[in-house]
C-alpha cells in the first residue's frame, strides 16, 4: 500500500483582487497548481520574484485558502488551525524579523510548545535546551536575546523553534537567502541532517538554484502562477525540458 503524501495540492488556483468596478484589478497568483510531497521528501520550488512561490507557501501552511482546488495534509483536507497546530511549521527569510526582540531564545523556542502542550514557557526548558543542542547551539544561548546573535545563529534558533513540536511538514521560504554563503552551507547541511533524523516533509522555496540543488529531491519550476516543469533534481539540472527552466539555469 502506497503511503499518503504528507501534503498535496490538486488544481489549486488563488486569485487576488483589488479596487472596484472598472478599476478592479485581478491577479492570479496560483493557476491550477498540482503537486505532492512525501514524508521525508523536500520539494524545491523555484522561479523569479512574483511567480507565485510565496503564495504557494502560504496556501501550504493553511494561512491562505485557495480560490479553487483542494489542499490535503496527511490524507485529509487542510482545515481548521487547531487540527494542524504543531504539525506544520515555517522557517522564513529574515531570522531577525521572525524572532521577537523582547524574548530570550529559550522563550522564543518554547512558545510553540506552550500552544501545543500548554503550561508556562519555563516548563519546557529541558525540551528547548535539547532542541538548541540539535541545531548546534550551546545551552548558554537560551538566555540570550536575538540582537546578541549572528544571522546564522538566529536562523538556527528559528529552525529549533520550528522543530520543537516535531512537525510533519515544514515550509522554508527563502530561509537562507539573507545569510552569507558560508553560513548558508551550514544551515543547508543542518536542515538535511535534521530531515534525515526526524523525517519531516518540506517545501523549500528559493530563487537560489544552487541551494535548491543541494537540498531538494525534486524541483518544481513556477512561472506566472503555473508549475511549468517538475522533475527529479538530477534530471532537472542535467536536461531541463521547459525553455524557462533552461533560462533559469543559464542565469545560474
Amino acid at each position: 500500500m502506497t503511503e499518503e503524501p504528507i501534503l498535496s495540492m490538486s488544481h489549486v488556483t488563488t486569485v487576488f483582487g483589488s479596487g472596484w468596478g472598472r478599476r478592479r484589478h485581478v491577479v492570479t497568483a496560483m493557476d491550477d497548481v498540482c503537486f505532492e510531497i512525501a514524508r521525508g521528501e523536500t520539494l524545491g520550488l523555484v522561479g523569479e520574484s512574483g511567480s507565485g512561490k510565496t503564495t504557494t507557501g502560504a496556501v501550504a501552511l493553511g494561512l491562505r485558502a485557495p480560490t479553487t482546488g483542494t489542499v490535503s495534509f496527511d490524507g485529509a483536507p487542510l482545515g481548521r488551525r487547531r487540527d494542524r497546530i504543531g504539525r506544520i511549521q515555517a522557517v522564513l527569510q529574515n531570522p531577525q524579523w521572525s524572532l521577537n526582540p523582547r524574548l530570550r531564545v529559550a522563550d522564543a523556542v518554547a512558545e510553540p510548545l506552550t500552544v501545543v502542550r500548554g503550561g508556562r514557557l519555563r516548563d519546557h526548558r529541558e525540551a528547548v535546551v535539547a532542541m538548541l543542542d540539535a541545531v548546534g547551539l550551546e545551552s548558554a544561548f537560551a538566555d540570550r536575546f536575538p540582537h546578541q546573535l549572528s544571522g546564522g545563529q538566529c536562523q538556527r534558533v528559528s529552525i529549533a523553534r520550528a522543530l520543537v513540536t516535531h512537525p510533519e511538514f515544514i515550509v522554508f521560504d527563502e530561509a537562507v537567502s539573507a545569510l552569507d554563503v558560508s553560513v548558508q552551507a551550514q544551515i543547508l547541511n543542518l536542515v538535511k541532517d535534521l530531515q534525515a533524523e526526524h523525517g519531516f516533509g518540506a517545501l523549500f522555496i528559493s530563487h537560489d538554484l544552487a541551494a535548491v540543488r543541494y537540498l531538494a529531491h525534486r524541483i518544481a519550476v513556477m512561472k506566472s502562477g503555473q508549475i511549468v516543469e517538475m522533475a527529479d533534481t538530477q534530471r532537472f539540472y542535467g536536461t531541463p525540458t521547459h525553455p524557462y527552466s533552461r533560462q533559469l539555469l543559464e542565469a545560474l
